[in-house]
């Protein structure tokens, strides 16, 4: 709900503090957002260069997560999450939030994602999580040092406003492809893989905002059905590049980095 979040939420173009009015929130200045029908609300200001995974790609997505394959992840980064309110940045359907969430009676989320798919599920993923259609890459529109921890699951990172919006002893979790990750799938079907670089950039995005404190590696075994291998082609990057074919059932290792930071 929309509700829980509020305090913590600003007006992207003046920065001031929003209140609910029915469907649409408000500034002080009269800056006005809508609510959408689904329970997400758009704090775009207008400014929205690129819209995210398609309704394809969640529509695979929530159904491969729902038969909770990546349930490890979240269970790993609930470890981290004590309370306070829990920013998953790059929600998508809001799966790995919600099973935090969870695993955190005392914690309040907000999604943030660019995708209208992804948010329509997102904002019913759990009672006590919110979405926002908001650009990860852009400033975003949450107050200064609000959150005790942020979520940055497969997604981009903005090191610079991750930090601006942790408070002091905050946590940042992020979680990236390890070098195996499917790599049975990917050699199978010709996939995207992992990039070479990924830890270089990682470094690049986060190393000026953050410091490093842990780093870990976790491995879950799948053994996937001939529908699941097409619901997991078809919820990554390498649907955009590949076209409908014939898949079969195989078993590939799901292997994760979780990086854990603190704010500098």
């Amino acid at each position: 709900m929309i509700d829980g979040a509020l305090p913590y939420l600003r007006c992207p173009n003046c920065e001031r503090a929003l209140r609910r009015d029915d469907r649409v929130l408000r500034c002080a200045r009269g800056h006005s957002f809508d609510l959408a029908r689904q329970g997400y609300a758009d704090l775009t200001a207008g400014r929205l260069p690129h819209v995210g995974d398609t309704a394809a790609m969640i529509a695979d997505r929530d159904t491969f997560l729902t038969r909770g394959h990546y349930d490890f992840i979240a269970e790993a980064l609930a470890t981290f999450v004590p309370g306070g309110l829990v920013v998953d940045a790059g929600v998508g359907t809001g799966r790995y939030l919600a099973r935090v969430l969870d695993r955190a009676p005392a914690a309040t989320g907000l999604g943030l994602d660019v995708s209208k798919p992804a948010l329509r599920r997102a904002a019913r993923a759990h009672p006590r999580a919110a979405a926002v259609l908001a650009d990860v890459w852009r400033p975003l529109p949450i107050v200064d040092e609000a959150a005790d921890a942020v979520l940055n699951v497969f997604a981009p990172r903005n090191g610079a406003e991750f930090r601006r919006i942790l408070r002091p002893g905050g946590r940042l979790l992020v979680v990236t492809p390890a070098a195996g990750h499917l790599a049975e799938l990917v050699d199978a079907y010709r996939l995207i893989g992992v990039d070479p670089e990924k830890d270089e950039r990682v470094r690049e995005a986060l190393g000026e905002y953050f410091e490093l404190e842990d780093v870990e590696t976790r491995r879950r075994e799948l053994d996937l059905t001939a529908e699941e291998v097409r619901t997991l082609i078809g919820m990554t990057p390498s649907a955009r590049h590949r076209e409908d074919g014939d898949t079969a059932a195989i078993t590939t290792g799901a292997e994760v980095e979780i990086r854990l930071y603190n704010p500098v």
